[in-house]
């Protein structure tokens, strides 16, 4: 995704919003790094637009506190996958 940051950091925003997605399912779906799209977000957007800076801050504070839970069902599901394969 091409474009202005200015414009970029909004949609960010509006995306993340509106799905609840992290930093690095926001960059998959833009096809963009996660460093742009972490760029935007704290430095472009509370500049651009307080109020909407605050809600996304909002989704990822509760996306990072939610880091470690979706962190062990990953791992869960990689041995179980492990075991499914071996027997």
């Amino acid at each position: 995704m091409k474009g202005l940051p200015e414009d970029r950091a909004i949609d960010f925003a509006h995306y993340i919003i509106e799905t609840g997605a992290t930093v690095r399912e926001t960059a998959k779906q833009f096809h963009i790094s996660k460093s742009t799209v972490h760029k935007d977000l704290q430095e472009r957007l509370p500049l651009l637009s307080a109020p909407l800076y605050r809600r996304v801050r909002r989704v990822l504070d509760k996306n990072k506190e939610e880091r470690h839970i979706r962190g062990g069902l990953a791992t869960k599901q990689k041995y179980a996958a492990r075991r499914a394969a071996k027997g």
